[in-house]
Parts: C-alpha cells; sequence; structure tokens
C-alpha cells in the first residue's frame, strides 16, 4: 500500500497527478497509526528524555504528516471537486482528534517541560520552540478534567468541519451564480480587456455573448465602469448576499454555521479560563489584551474617519453635479469614484493593464527580490508534475547558489478554485538526520488570465497582491532556522505574520522597481513618466475610506469575539451595525451579508485577529521608511531585513526581531505618511 499511495511517496516534490480521493484516507491511517505507535512507546519506556531522542523524532512524525495532508489540503483548494471535497471533508475530524489528542497528552507535556527545564546547551531558537509547544499544551486542554478534555476534543472536531463548510459554501455560492449577456449595449463603460474576459467566459461555458461572474476579476470591472446601474446594482446584490439567507441556494447559507462556530469558539475560551475568545486568540499574538486592540482601532479611527467623511463626501458632490447621480448608494461608489479619478488626475487604473503582462510582472519581481537579498530564481518546470497547465514552478538559489527553496506560482482565476490570494507551503526547512529538507511553498492569486492571443495584463491592484503573497513566501523560503516548528512562518506571531508581505507592498509604487516590472505588452516600451507622475497623485486617493474600511472589519472581528452572547440570534447583526455606525462612512444596504463570505475569520486563521493586517501595516510601513532613509537597494539595509527578519522566522519574538531590523519599537507615523493622512 505505501509504495503505491502517492501521499506516502517520500519524493522531494508532491505527484499530483497521480493523487486521487481514494488515496487519502489510506495514507492518513499509515502516518498517524505510525506516528501514535512510536509516541506511546517511547513516553512507555524512556526513563529520561531528550531532544534528540524525543523533539527531533516528533519533528520527523509532524512532518511526514504535513507532507501527506499538505498536498491534499491543496488541491482541495484550487482544483476542487464534489469527490475530493468529500475525502477532504471526512479526513479534517481525524486530523483534529490527532492534533487533540497530540495537544492533551499529559506525559507528553511533562516530558517537554523536563527538556526545557533540564537540557543545557539548547539553542534560542531550541529554547523558543519548546516555550511555544509548552503553550500549546496549554491551550489544548491538557490540564483540564477529563470530561472537559473529550468536550475539548469534540469542540474542535466540530470548530474544523465548520470552517470547512463555511468556506465550502462561499466557493459554491461564487460559483453558482452567472449572468449572461447578449446585448453589448448593456455593458457600455466597460474597457476593452473586460469584454474580452467576459466573452471568453462565455466561450468557455459554450453560451453566446458575455457571461459576468463573481470571480472577482470578472466582478471588479463592473462595479468600477459599468455605466449600467442596474447591472451593477444587480451583481452587487449578489456578490454580498453570497452564502447567506438571501442568496440562491439555501443549503449554502452560512448563518446557522457562524452561530454555532462562534458559539464553539466561546465554549472553547472559558474551558481554558479565558473570559471570551478574543482573549484566548491573544495569548499567541503581539497585542498584549483586547482592550490594546480596541485602543489602537480606534485611535487609527479617529484619524482616519474625518478624511473619509470628506472623502465621501467629495463622492456624493461629484455623483450630483456630474454623473447627475442624487442618492450614491452602495454600488455606486467604486464607479462614481473611477469617473472622478480619472477627472481629476486624467487617469484609470485601466491605463496601466498593457503595462503589466504577467512575465514581465514576474520577470522584474525577481530581479528586485535578487538584488534585495542577493539569491536567484530559475524556472524549473520540467520534471515537475503540475495541478493545471497555468502553474509554474521555480527554485530559489543563495549567494553561494546553493538550492535554497522551490515554490509553485498559480496565477489566475478559474471555476473549482477558492477565491483570494495566499501562500501554503508543501515542506519547510528542517535540518534532518538524512540532511537538509528545503522549503516549498505555495503561492496563490486569482487574477486576470490570458485572453485570446493576448498576455495576462494585471491591474496594479493584482500586481500589489502577487507582492504581497511573495512576501509571506520569502519569509517561508529564505529562512536559516532548521527546526521545523520556528522556521518561517511557523511560530511567528499572528500579527507579525503580515510584515514581510506588506513590506513588499510598498515597492510597488517605486518608479526604479516599476521600471523593472512595468513594459507595455506590444512595444516593450516602459511605464510613460506622465503616467507614472498621474498614478503617484492617485495614490493617496480615497485612501481614508479604505482605512475605515479595513477598520470595520478588524473592530467587526475583535467586538464579535469579545462577546459571550455572540452565538445568539440578531448579535452578529447588532455587533456589524453598531461599528459601521461608529467608523463606515459608506453604508451598506440593509441587505448586505458581508460576514456569510467573511472566510478570513470564520474559515481561516484570523479570529480575532483580522486587527493583525492594520497593525502589520504600521510594522512593514515603518520597516520599508528604514530603505527610504537609508537608500531603497542599499545592500545593508536588504542584508539587515534578510537577516533579521526573514531568516530567523519564529526563532524569536517578533518584536524583537522589529527591534533588531529598525533599532527601536515601531511608531505609525511611517504608515499614517504612506496614506496620506499625516
Amino acid at each position: 500500500m505505501e509504495q503505491e499511495n502517492p501521499l506516502l511517496d517520500g519524493g522531494k516534490l508532491p505527484l499530483f497527478s497521480l493523487i486521487k480521493p481514494e488515496h487519502i484516507s489510506p495514507a492518513l491511517d499509515v502516518v498517524l497509526q505510525e506516528n501514535r505507535a512510536w509516541l506511546n512507546k517511547t513516553l512507555e519506556t524512556a526513563t529520561h528524555f531528550t531532544w534528540n531522542a524525543l523533539v527531533a523524532p516528533m519533528n520527523e512524525a509532524a512532518n511526514r504528516l504535513e507532507r501527506a495532508w499538505s498536498p491534499v489540503s491543496h488541491l482541495n483548494a484550487v482544483v476542487n471537486s464534489d469527490e475530493l471535497r468529500k475525502e477532504y471533508n471526512a479526513n479534517l475530524p481525524r486530523l483534529s482528534d490527532y492534533h487533540t489528542e497530540m495537544g492533551q497528552n499529559a506525559k507528553l507535556f511533562t516530558a517537554i517541560e523536563s527538556i526545557r527545564a533540564q537540557e543545557s546547551g539548547l539553542d534560542t531558537a531550541q529554547q523558543k520552540s519548546l516555550d511555544d509547544s509548552l503553550l500549546g499544551f496549554k491551550l489544548s486542554g491538557v490540564a483540564l478534567p477529563p470530561a472537559q478534555k473529550e468536550r475539548f476534543r469534540e469542540i474542535s472536531q466540530q470548530l474544523s468541519q465548520l470552517n470547512s463548510r463555511f468556506s465550502d459554501n462561499v466557493l459554491d455560492a461564487t460559483n453558482a451564480w452567472l449572468k449572461q449577456i447578449t446585448d453589448v449595449t448593456e455593458l457600455a463603460g466597460l474597457p476593452e480587456s473586460a469584454l474580452e474576459m467576459a466573452a471568453q467566459t462565455a466561450q468557455q461555458r459554450e453560451m453566446e455573448g458575455w457571461v459576468i461572474t463573481l470571480q472577482f476579476p470578472s466582478y471588479f470591472p463592473v462595479m468600477t465602469y459599468a455605466d449600467n446601474r442596474e447591472l451593477r446594482a444587480e451583481l452587487y446584490q449578489a456578490y454580498t448576499t453570497r452564502a447567506s439567507e438571501l442568496g440562491a441556494n439555501p443549503d449554502w447559507d452560512n448563518t446557522q454555521v457562524m452561530r454555532d462556530i462562534l458559539r464553539l469558539r466561546q465554549e472553547e475560551a472559558a474551558l481554558l479560563g479565558y473570559a471570551n475568545y478574543s482573549e484566548l486568540s491573544l495569548a499567541t499574538k503581539m497585542a498584549e489584551s483586547p482592550q490594546k486592540v480596541l485602543d489602537f482601532l480606534q485611535d487609527l479611527a479617529s484619524k482616519a474617519k474625518p478624511f473619509a467623511l470628506n472623502e465621501f463626501a467629495e463622492v456624493q458632490a461629484f455623483a450630483r453635479e456630474h454623473l447627475g447621480l442624487e442618492d450614491v448608494q452602495a454600488w455606486d461608489v467604486a464607479y462614481v469614484s473611477e469617473k472622478m479619478k480619472q477627472a481629476r488626475f486624467d487617469f484609470s487604473e485601466e491605463d496601466l493593464k498593457p503595462y503589466f503582462p504577467a512575465d514581465r510582472v514576474i520577470s522584474g519581481l525577481f530581479t528586485l527580490v535578487e538584488k534585495l537579498f542577493a539569491v536567484r530564481i530559475v524556472p524549473h518546470s520540467e520534471g515537475v508534475d503540475l495541478w493545471h497547465p497555468d502553474v509554474r514552478f521555480y527554485r530559489v538559489y543563495d549567494r553561494t547558489d546553493t538550492l535554497q527553496a522551490c515554490f509553485y506560482l498559480d496565477l489566475y482565476a478559474r471555476q473549482h478554485k477558492r477565491g483570494g490570494a495566499w501562500m501554503s507551503d508543501f515542506c519547510g526547512r528542517f535540518r534532518r538526520d538524512e540532511g537538509l529538507q528545503i522549503p516549498v511553498a505555495f503561492m496563490t492569486c486569482n487574477s486576470s488570465a490570458p485572453v485570446g492571443d493576448k498576455p495576462a495584463l494585471f491591474t496594479h491592484d493584482e500586481v500589489v497582491t502577487l507582492f504581497h503573497e511573495f512576501g509571506h513566501g520569502l519569509h517561508h523560503m529564505l529562512t536559516q532556522v532548521d527546526y521545523p516548528d520556528v522556521a518561517g512562518i511557523n511560530g511567528v506571531e499572528w500579527d507579525a505574520v503580515e510584515l514581510p508581505s506588506q513590506f513588499m507592498e510598498n515597492w510597488c509604487w517605486e518608479r526604479s522597481v516599476l521600471d523593472m516590472i512595468a513594459a507595455h505588452w506590444e512595444t516593450g516600451e516602459p511605464l510613460p513618466d506622465d503616467l507614472y507622475q498621474k498614478m503617484q497623485a492617485a495614490r493617496h486617493f480615497q485612501t481614508a475610506m479604505a482605512t475605515v474600511r479595513q477598520l470595520e472589519f478588524s473592530l467587526f472581528d475583535m467586538r464579535l469575539h469579545l462577546d459571550p452572547q455572540s452565538a445568539e440570534a440578531g448579535r452578529l447583526e447588532a455587533i456589524q451595525q453598531e461599528v459601521r455606525n461608529q467608523v463606515a462612512v459608506v453604508k451598506p444596504p440593509a441587505f448586505n451579508r458581508m460576514a456569510h463570505s467573511f472566510s478570513h475569520v470564520f474559515a481561516g486563521g484570523y479570529a480575532a485577529g483580522y486587527y493583525s493586517y492594520k497593525w502589520a501595516e504600521v510594522l512593514s510601513a515603518d520597516a520599508f521608511a528604514r530603505f527610504e532613509e537609508e537608500g531603497l537597494f542599499d545592500a545593508g539595509v536588504g542584508e539587515a531585513f534578510l537577516h533579521e527578519i526573514l531568516q530567523v522566522g519564529g526563532s524569536r519574538k517578533a518584536m524583537e526581531s522589529f527591534v533588531a531590523f529598525r533599532g527601536r519599537k515601531p511608531s505609525a507615523d511611517a504608515l499614517l505618511r504612506h496614506s496620506g493622512l499625516l
């Protein structure tokens, strides 16, 4: 069985084309059984525990499980099918049980405690790994009485299933909706690239005319450019009611799923002695308390909201005076704002697209990374098993030409692929007895695909998203830590994880970097200076409105998990409305069900942690300010960021890493300046 199962292949890279749903359960049978058998025997027979005799083999066991499961999890996200989803979801409770069982193993906890207390010669990364493990035991209920341990296990299992169901409902609701249009005049205002994409989407579905979907590369141009207000309103309603009771299919309604998730999270927190889930969430983060987070968010809101109110008043005035629109609704804001931007700056995001062909952007991104961090990135797809023809594969070499890491890049939106953008991994850096295991990353976007004979042409926002995810990838791939628990992103406090990703976004605005990533797809002409100047002039256009929107999401998330009664009927909606009253300047219609597709919080790792994006913006803006002060391509600054942030991963506290790079604790001034709010 083991020889035939591609999930147990043991090779350096996954064999995606050979992986079938029927392989999943047997592979887990083997790995979980062997892991349990080894651990039980070790704990029963050993009288003295050391890192090499216990922790290193445990890391081997965890690594084998990750290498068997991560390809399954990844395929479920990027080439979802009914059969794969069924097997994936059927095995989530088994994994949850296993991890809870490990976290509640009192003998193992005592053994790890003894190693931390007694073994001399542990380096700082090993000590941090053990400290994180001990906290993990406590947060898994290791000290609970038997009945409460069992209840904790049940909660963990149910939450893993509910998180997945939430995500499935959003994916299904997104994929199910489409609108066929046979009269092109209904699409007046759309740029040629959006019309070509809509026509190609229709052809792919063997339909006449043009097809609009809720995939973001289709949704965004309609909301931004379509003169047809009824079409914008229809699309907005479909998008903001996905996976809700107002959506097309009641089977995809996330209302009860959200309430169940909130109820179980609160019960889990109470079992562990916390007043609410926010307190539990922050136990592993940089932030000291929920109140500190609220203070941080509300302070930012107090600074940004006056600017945002002025910005929205300008939108309303422009709509009245130039578009004859007296009552600006949520589905009008992007459209009116785009007209306003064009009038004010003679600039549209669409003007930039011809200068961002995918291959040029990727090549320029690699040039930048090579310049900053002295690595070399080489395409290498020969002999590599890929899950889709669009996927690319690369190798990363360090300055001594030693292979440092590998990564897959899956750029384009398509059916059966989860929306959004993310970095995940097949495996991390791990120095094993048989040699060094190098990191292998998956970087996934949902950018505009090639249309007809044209290459994929990105919006600037899509370029920024790619740079963001590549920042996560660099954090994972360039680590020099040899212990998987604290290598790369592992062990980094969640509210610092976004530092490298948001740091990378800053480069997308620099002329010297735009010269690397931008060239007209037909002529090879660089980005014209007048277009660059317009782009810079428009950079801070409505940044305050964007800021308060993110603060609305962050405050909603934190308030939701602070309230022990948030699972009660109507409570979520009441909290959301209170937050909107406090910070929102664009008031959404009553039918808006944003929370029902808020996957970061209900299906990702951001519960009581969405504020991390704003906090990490403070860190990233301040970190980038050092490059601005000392030279964008100053070799010493690049080396310092590599050495003090990227290479150390989670082997020390994030604040220690930041201070080691910046020479002081972070200041919000750089963020306010970058946002045009200072």
